[in-house]
């Protein structure tokens, strides 16, 4: 028996509340809030909720080093030419700001959506986080997708959509205490149906996953990261545990009574006796040794170096295998040659590499809906079979850029082409230049050489010499 719309949302949704908790787990693991772990019993005692809220957090700087280096810059068509009508569409939704939190996001908890949908005016792309969106894709199939369900929630009502390529279900119930799926009417005009056909014909739901394995599920950038994460955390606690007792050197008194004072009633009469406390002892170093054969006795400070050394090894092997550079983990840059600095960061650049691709693909796809949206069947296929235009992910100085743009221009390397390998420098900006070259050499070939050397007499009026020869 063939499932229904409403079956189908109903197993969409308790996939996606499934997976909620990990989504959590690496948020959170992102933020730094994580427990104090691999501690005995009796520390836990002894500390308490001390360090509850303490964490030395390098969850954050790996997916970090990475994002800031995934920058998309334009769309080429199958022919090669920049697709101006997609940038322009991305501007248009802020995707060039929303697509470095998607892309975070991705890398944080292993997957990311995109919706795109037409409105009244202009087609719009937004972003979803991968608790308010789930993708199903077709057995066997593992880029078709077969539906996507997003939620969310608003004004007490808990709401959701399901997209099929042929129709869109709009559903919605009460946010407490759950209840069965109704069709919508919060929000719709009068007269709207709660389900309505879909015209691009596809999923309007994209996912970008990160790391995807061709069997198991996206995978967080953070995994290998958090059990040093742990680990680290302890031994800082350990530390300052250590450096609060421990750290400088502490005497004993051997061989002498703990001092006490006498307790007396109100008539004078000695009732009994108390311990003194040692802490004006301590504050004031005095001591009295009157008894005799009592002696001092001292225990030497312990060496916190053992601990740091070892948390130095934990960063190393996070710089290790998530393939980031020491400089980010360690900030130490002193005396280094920019040879050395890029040999530090092949790694990393080859991470990004890699995700450039994978996350390509699902960017290809959303700007392949968008012309589809706007009926633009040839742009959509041309689009699919084109490519993501990424900004450098290797970061150089400009002297550096500078020599190898010289050298690939003495071996004949067009200067668009050039152009592009500029960090940061958009299609749009190389059109500019292009123009402008264009300009300066129709005005060299009219003639109008003093154009590049500063204004020239205005061509109605005669020149100063020509009116005093007549």
């Amino acid at each position: 028996m063939a499932e229904t719309p409403l079956q189908m949302t109903q197993r969409l949704f308790g996939k996606l509340q499934r997976r909620r908790s990990a989504a959590k787990k690496w948020s959170r693991a992102y933020e730094g809030d994580r427990p104090l772990l691999f501690t005995s019993p009796e520390f836990s005692t002894q500390t308490g909720g001390l360090f509850d809220e303490f964490s030395d957090n390098w969850c954050a700087v790996v997916p970090d080093s990475t994002v800031e280096r995934l920058v998309p810059l334009a769309f080429r068509l199958e022919d090669g030419t920049v697709d101006q009508a997609a940038g322009k569409a991305w501007r248009r939704s802020e995707c060039d700001v929303e697509i470095g939190l998607a892309l975070l996001e991705a890398l944080i908890t292993g997957r990311s959506y995109a919706l795109v949908w037409r409105n009244a005016d202009a087609v719009e792309i937004t972003f979803q986080n991968a608790s308010s969106a789930i993708v199903e894709y077709v057995p066997g199939r593992r880029r078709l997708r077969a539906a996507g369900l997003m939620t969310w929630r608003d004004h007490g009502i808990e709401f959701a959509t399901l997209f099929t390529p042929t129709t869109v279900y709009r559903w919605q119930r009460p946010s407490r205490g759950g209840g069965q799926w109704a069709e919508r009417t919060a929000g719709l005009s009068r007269g709207e149906p709660s389900h309505i056909p879909n015209p691009i014909g596809v999923v309007p739901l994209v996912e970008l996953p990160n790391r995807s394995r061709l069997f198991g599920p996206p995978r967080s950038e953070i995994a290998t990261v958090l059990p040093l994460q742990d680990a680290v955390n302890t031994l800082w606690a350990h530390l300052m545990t250590a450096s609060d007792g421990l750290a400088l050197p502490a005497r004993a008194v051997l061989g002498m009574d703990r001092p006490v004072r006498e307790i007396v009633d109100d008539t004078g009469e000695v009732v009994g006796e108390e311990d003194l406390p040692l802490d004006k002892f301590r504050s004031d170093r005095l001591l009295w040794l009157e008894k005799e054969g009592a002696s001092i006795a001292e225990f030497s400070a312990a060496d916190l170096q053992n601990y740091l050394r070892v948390i130095e090894v934990a960063v190393q092997h996070i710089a290790a295998q998530t393939r980031t550079p020491p400089t980010y983990l360690a900030g130490q840059l002193v005396n280094v040659s920019p040879d050395g600095v890029a040999a530090s960061e092949l790694g990393l650049v080859a991470k990004v590499t890699e995700k450039q691709r994978h996350f390509g693909s699902g960017l290809r796809e959303i700007m392949r809906l968008e012309a589809l949206a706007n009926g633009e069947a040839g742009r959509a296929e041309s689009l699919a079979l084109g490519s993501v235009v990424w900004r450098d992910p290797q970061f150089r100085s400009d002297s550096q850029y500078s020599d190898a743009l010289v050298k690939l221009k003495s071996i004949g390397v067009p200067d668009e082409a050039l152009w592009e390998r500029i960090p940061g420098v958009t299609p749009d900006e190389i059109e500019r230049w292009k123009s402008m070259r264009t300009d300066a050499a129709g005005a060299i070939l009219g003639g109008d050489m003093a154009s590049f050397f500063g204004p020239k007499p205005d061509q109605g009026e005669p020149a100063d010499d020509q009116s005093d020869a007549a």
